[in-house]
């Protein structure tokens, strides 16, 4: 439970910081995020590991990282409803035209149909939150713990051991 707190807060702590230096919409940021939840979950499965003598199966060390993904998963839910109702409301209209300035600049696109996908995303802006934070976490973390258990250190008598 404390380490996915303290992966929360750092993801938490890194939005905070791209809201406020406006820096949510550069492409090099997104990585960041993705970094950060990688990263600790490697550590926190090579710690674990180490914790048990490194008498650990990669299942059971991928499991515990995926156990850790499904709590952050959970953090990182409550706070993008808190982000984007109450710290960052902005944000939003700050997409929307993102969205918009993105497609024109694509082509190929009628202003009718710019108009009806920016209307729909502004529609199921929520939705869109929603789903795509729990989609980008559990992936993210699915990567990062597959990673984490390849890296734990695991002793040669687990890996033959018929354990009940």
């Amino acid at each position: 439970m404390s380490k996915a707190i303290l992966i929360s807060l750092i993801l938490i702590v890194v939005d905070l910081i791209g809201g406020f230096a406006h820096l949510r919409f550069a492409s090099w940021f997104k990585w960041v995020s993705i970094t950060v939840l990688i990263v600790g979950l490697i550590v926190a499965c090579i710690n674990w590991g180490k914790q048990k003598n490194d008498e650990v199966s990669f299942g059971k060390v991928f499991g515990y990282g995926f156990k850790i993904t499904a709590l952050v998963t959970l953090f990182m839910i409550i706070y993008t409803v808190l982000s984007i109702f109450l710290i960052f409301p902005e944000f939003k209209d700050e997409l929307l035209v993102y969205t918009r300035t993105n497609m024109e600049a694509k082509g190929g696109l009628t202003e009718d149909q710019i108009d009806k996908a920016v209307s729909f995303t502004k529609e199921y802006f929520a939705a869109f939150a929603f789903i795509g934070t729990i989609f980008f976490t559990l992936i993210v973390g699915c990567i990062g713990s597959l990673l984490g258990a390849a890296f734990t250190k695991k002793s040669e008598a687990s890996v033959f051991q018929n354990n009940p």
